[in-house]
C-alpha cells in the first residue's frame, strides 16, 4: 500500500510572505479598533444599537486588507498615481452632484445600499499622488512646492464645497508634513500658513497681527529670492489675507462658524452649539483618575452627549476609564506614530518614505484635533478619532493606509510583485 505524505506547514513558512512587516504596528491598530468597539457598545448600551458589531466586523475586514496590501509592491502605485488622483476627484465631484445630505452637508454617496464617504478615501488618494509627485520632484525649489500645492488644491476645494471643513484641514496637514519631509524650506511652509494666521489675528487683535507681519517680513527676506522685495510682499499678502478674513468667514455655514469659535466659550450657547462641549467636559472631569467603570458613566449612559459614538467618543473614555484610560489611549497613538516614523526612516526609497509620513501626518492631526476638541482645546470640526470612532468608511480607509505602510516595511529588499 502506497504511503501518502503531505508537506508540513511550518509557522515560518506560513508567514513568509509577511516576514518583514511591522507586526507590532498591526497589533496596535487592531487593539485600537477593538477598544473602539467596546466604547461604542458602552455609548449605545441603552439604545440597543449594534454599531459596535459593525465596527468590529469592519475592523476584521480591515486586518485582512492590511495583510493583502502588505504583500503587494507599493512601488507599482507610481505608475497608477494619476489614475488614483482622477478617481479621487471624480468621487468627490459625485458627492456634490448626487450626494446624500445630512446636517447641512453632502458627504455620502449610496453604493449597493451602503453609504460611502469618499472624502475619507480621498485622504489616502492625496497621500499617494502627492508622494508620487514629490518622489520625482522633491520640494527643494519653489516651483516644486507650488506644483504640489496645486495638486492638493483640487480635492481640497471639492471637499471644502461639500462643505467638510474638518477633512479639508486634514489635507492641509498632510500637504505641509509631506512637503517638509521632501526637503521644503521650513520658512516657506510658515509663509504658506501665514495668510490663515493673519486672517484670524487681523480681526481679533491688531497688535498681534503687526508682530506676526514683522516676523513674516524677516522670514520672507531670509528665505525667498529678492530679499527686501520678498519681505515686503509677505507683509502685503498678510494684510490682504487679514482683509479677506471677513469675506471667507461669510462663506462658512452657520454650524461651521459655531464649531470654530464656541470652544473658546461654550457657555455662550449652553443649549445650542456649546452643549456638546459642556457635557463632554463634565463627563471627562467626572472620570477623575480611574473612571467610573466601563458601562457605568452617567453622562454616557444617560445620553447627555450627542454624537458620542463618533466625534465625542473620547469623552466616554475619559468618564468611564478616567485619566488612566485617556492617557493609555494617548500612549497607544504615540506608539502607532512612532512605528510609522520608524518605517519612514527605513524605507528604501523616497516614495515609500513619503507614504509613511503622509499617513503619520493624517493620524497625528486627526487624533490631536479630536481629543483636543472634547476638552475645549480645539474647535469642534467633526473629525473622527482613528480606529476608535464609529464609521465604516473611516475605519476601512485607516486600515488601507496602514496596509500601504506595511507594504513599505515588507518590501525593502524584495523584487517580485507578490512575495
Amino acid at each position: 500500500m502506497t504511503n501518502l505524505s503531505f508537506p508540513k506547514l511550518s509557522w515560518h513558512r506560513l508567514i513568509a510572505p509577511w516576514q518583514k512587516i511591522d507586526w507590532f504596528l498591526l497589533l496596535l491598530v487592531s487593539g485600537a479598533a477593538f477598544w473602539g468597539g467596546l466604547m461604542i457598545q458602552s455609548v449605545q448600551l441603552t439604545e440597543g444599537a449594534d454599531d459596535w458589531v459593525q465596527h468590529w466586523v469592519t475592523g476584521s475586514i480591515g486586518i485582512f486588507v492590511v495583510l493583502f496590501l502588505a504583500r503587494l509592491r507599493y512601488e507599482h502605485l507610481l505608475a497608477w498615481s494619476w489614475l488614483v488622483y482622477i478617481a479621487t476627484n471624480l468621487s468627490l465631484l459625485a458627492v456634490i452632484l448626487v450626494g446624500i445630505t445630512a446636517k447641512g452637508a453632502e458627504r455620502w454617496i449610496s453604493i449597493a445600499g451602503f453609504n460611502v464617504q469618499p472624502s475619507e478615501f480621498a485622504k489616502l488618494g492625496v497621500i499617494i499622488t502627492l508622494a508620487a509627485l514629490l518622489h520625482y520632484r522633491p520640494a527643494e525649489t519653489l516651483s516644486s512646492v507650488f506644483r504640489a500645492l496645486l495638486l492638493v488644491a483640487v480635492p481640497w476645494a471639492l471637499v471644502f464645497l461639500q462643505p467638510d471643513l474638518g477633512t479639508s484641514l486634514v489635507f492641509i496637514a498632510i500637504a505641509l508634513g509631506m512637503l517638509y519631509w521632501a526637503n521644503a524650506n521650513l520658512g516657506w511652509l510658515i509663509l504658506l500658513i501665514s495668510p490663515g494666521v493673519a486672517a484670524i489675528l487681523f480681526n481679533v487683535y491688531l497688535p498681534a497681527w503687526l508682530a506676526w507681519a514683522a516676523l513674516m517680513f524677516v522670514i520672507g527676506w531670509r528665505t525667498l529670492p529678492g530679499n527686501w522685495l520678498a519681505g515686503g510682499g509677505a507683509i502685503i499678502v498678510n494684510f490682504i489675507s487679514g482683509e479677506l478674513g471677513n469675506l471667507l468667514w461669510g462663506l462658512l455655514e452657520d454650524y461651521q462658524k459655531q464649531r470654530l469659535i464656541l470652544f473658546l466659550d461654550p457657555s455662550k450657547e449652553p443649549l445650542g452649539g456649546g452643549y456638546h462641549l459642556i457635557q463632554s467636559r463634565i463627563a471627562i472631569g467626572a472620570g477623575q483618575m480611574w473612571g467610573r467603570g466601563l458601562y457605568e458613566g452617567t453622562q454616557t449612559q444617560l445620553d447627555f452627549i450627542p454624537e458620542q459614538n463618533t466625534d465625542f467618543i473620547f469623552s466616554a473614555i475619559g468618564e468611564e476609564l478616567g485619566f488612566i484610560g485617556a492617557f493609555g489611549l494617548v500612549v497607544l497613538f504615540w506608539l502607532i506614530c512612532l512605528r510609522l516614523l520608524m518605517i519612514a526612516l527605513k524605507a528604501k526609497d523616497n516614495f515609500g518614505s513619503l507614504l509613511a509620513i503622509g499617513v503619520l501626518c493624517m493620524i497625528v492631526f486627526q487624533a490631536l484635533i479630536n481629543m483636543g476638541m472634547t476638552i475645549g482645546l480645539a474647535p469642534v470640526t467633526g473629525l473622527p478619532l482613528p480606529w476608535i470612532s464609529s464609521g465604516r468608511s473611516a475605519m476601512l480607509m485607516n486600515f488601507m493606509a496602514i496596509g500601504l505602510v506595511e507594504s513599505v516595511a515588507n518590501h525593502q529588499q524584495r523584487t517580485t510583485f507578490f512575495s
